[in-house]
């Protein structure tokens, strides 16, 4: 299991460019678009009124505990995508983030549409979660010198 997690995955040249090019666009605009505008407005956004989610056992946290919990997801995870440290394990964090804001507090917005409030821009982030996932971080990450298994890997 703990090669699971560490492991970069891939160590093709061309399809770690790739995967470097997905956390770091994915994780930059996850960190600077919406966890650090949470951060930055957090006590207005409890003023407002921050969801719970309906689902046991996130169903028994105050609103500032899912608030922390919805920034440390998209700020703390996306920084560990940006680095490709740890990079599965937060790509689980930041996607199950991502399926609770669609399913769970917009469960009655439309799919798709330009209100910030569709389900559309949360599945939009939940992909390339999907992704990191099933590949790993690739050839360029910090999991890349951590993993054990240095056999040599089909690209």
């Amino acid at each position: 299991m703990k090669l699971f997690f560490l492991d970069c995955g891939t160590r093709d040249v061309t399809a770690s460019i790739g995967l470097l090019f997905l956390r770091i666009t994915i994780g930059l605009m996850m960190f600077f678009g919406h966890g650090l505008a949470k951060l930055q407005n957090f006590h207005q956004t409890l003023e407002k009124g921050w969801p719970i989610p309906a689902i046991w056992p996130l169903s028994h946290m105050t609103m500032s505990l899912s608030l922390i919990s919805t920034i440390v997801a998209e700020m703390g995870a996306a920084a560990l995508i940006i680095l490709g440290l740890a990079t599965r394990p937060a790509a689980f964090v930041l996607g199950f983030a991502m399926t609770v804001a669609a399913f769970q507090v917009q469960a009655n917005a439309p799919f798709f549409g330009a209100s910030p409030m569709a389900k559309e821009p949360a599945i939009l982030y939940l992909i390339p979660c999907f992704v990191l996932i099933i590949t790993g971080a690739g050839l360029f990450s910090f999991d890349n010198p951590l993993s054990r298994d240095k056999r040599r890997r089909r690209g």
